[in-house]
């Protein structure tokens, strides 16, 4: 594979653990608790998370744990009503991201300091527009934008969010939060602030009387409902050799390497077309129906449909396909749109990356649907097509030469055991 991705994005750009994936991507419980337990040297033990209401290493592949919530609701009356105390020279602040003030600040700390890969090659870079779309679904609390602020210069050194989803876990349907956007200043991070910040978003998720979350990280936590590893599509090879994200396969020349990632210029589905607002209630039953078949996958109603995928221009793109005969809609796909800064390279300083969001094959047979999809991103100017091997992902990835990255993500639910490890085909959910 020519495209030898050094750099994965998303939450990890690289993940400092590699949990092997045995006998056919089934992970075996007993194999993944032995990594783990080797991973977790004894100054790393998760002091913080051994305290929390999430699965356990010790528990994995105890089958008498019930599936559901780990610890009951309390009692509202008995949820913390003040916010936990911060080291004494920093203050909470809540950050109303409609002021163009904070939003820019918010996009400031995250843009210097939020992740980057093992190399320090290449950081996130989310625009304002993304922060928005991504902290105001339909029903967020303002109260869950949390930031740390320096009390003497006011300066914002850290963030973290929640936002309200509605999680199907097997036949349960669950209101959790999504927890998202942890960002410490690099300055400051032998402070402690990340615990104290999770106890904070945990706390004002509660007085809303939520119990349970979903999060990702690049590293292992206690303990993963399932590990995901990222594959890239290269639409610029040449620029994603010239930075550094990808390398020149053996014996293949930078000619070969752009004819190898060449496409159509034009997609082949007939009725393939950009979505548009009075398609929302058709893609709605489309992709309820779809998700229906996955372990853990969100209860999308047209609300959520239209907030989360109607296209949005730098942000969200979807596309469906149009029966020309029956005008039926049977068709779906979408990516949303997060460049990384380009760290130190003279000629470029934005890699310009599509994330695989949320697609749906019932007539178009997946390669087709998914290579139009490519397509119209080249169009569009991206420079790398990125995509998790969850849903049915895995049947178009190497046929249509992504190449695996070195990144893993690794999906967590707090306050709610699963009593198996899932593997990532039985996954239908993707954390911005």
């Amino acid at each position: 594979m020519a495209d030898d991705s050094k750099a994965t994005e998303n939450h990890s750009i690289t993940s400092d653990n590699n949990l092997s994936l045995e006998s056919g991507n089934e992970v075996s419980i007993d194999s993944l608790a032995r990594q783990v337990q080797e991973s977790l040297s004894l100054a790393k033990k998760h002091k913080f998370w051994e305290t929390q209401p999430v699965g356990q290493f010790k528990d994995l592949g105890d089958t008498s744990l019930a599936e559901g919530p780990i610890e009951p609701p309390t009692p509202l009356s008995e949820v913390k009503q003040e916010p936990y105390n911060l080291p004494s020279p920093y203050e909470w602040t809540t950050c109303d991201l409609d002021s163009e003030d904070m939003c820019n600040e918010v996009y400031v700390l995250l843009t210097n300091n939020y992740v980057e890969d093992d190399e320090n090659m290449f950081r996130f870079n989310y625009s304002k527009e993304f922060l928005r779309w991504a902290l105001h679904p339909p029903g967020y609390y303002k109260s869950w934008h949390i930031g740390v602020r320096v009390k003497t210069s006011k300066k914002l050194v850290a963030f973290i969010t929640g936002v309200p989803a509605k999680i199907r876990a097997r036949d349960t349907v669950v209101v959790m939060a999504e927890i998202n956007f942890l960002c410490v200043h690099k300055k400051l991070r032998s402070k402690r602030l990340a615990p104290v910040m999770i106890k904070e978003v945990t706390r004002r998720v509660h007085l809303e009387n939520i119990w349970q979350a979903a999060y990702t990280a690049g590293v292992v936590l206690p303990t993963p409902i399932s590990t995901c590893q990222y594959w890239h599509r290269s639409l610029n090879p040449k620029k994603l050799i010239d930075v550094g994200f990808s390398r020149l396969g053996p014996r293949m020349t930078m000619s070969r390497t752009i004819k190898l990632y060449k496409l159509p210029d034009q997609t082949v589905t007939p009725g393939f077309r950009k979505m548009e607002p009075h398609d929302v209630p058709a893609v709605t039953r489309l992709l309820r129906n779809y998700l229906k078949q996955f372990a853990v996958a969100p209860d999308f109603d047209e609300n959520d449909v239209e907030h989360w995928l109607l296209p949005k221009e730098d942000v969200v793109d979807s596309y469906l396909v149009e029966s020309p005969e029956t005008h039926e809609i049977t068709d779906f796909c979408s990516f949303y749109t997060l460049p990384s800064s380009i760290l130190g390279n003279q000629n470029y300083s934005t890699l310009k990356a599509a994330y695989s969001y949320y697609n749906v094959s019932t007539k178009t047979p997946w390669i087709q649907l998914m290579n139009d999809a490519l397509i119209v991103a080249k169009q569009k100017d991206f420079d790398v097509f990125n995509a998790l091997d969850v849903m049915h992902n895995e049947t178009f990835l190497k046929e249509l030469k992504f190449g695996p990255g070195d990144g893993k993500l690794h999906y967590y639910l707090y306050n709610y055991r699963l009593k198996h490890v899932l593997r990532s085909s039985e996954l239908g959910l993707v954390l911005l």
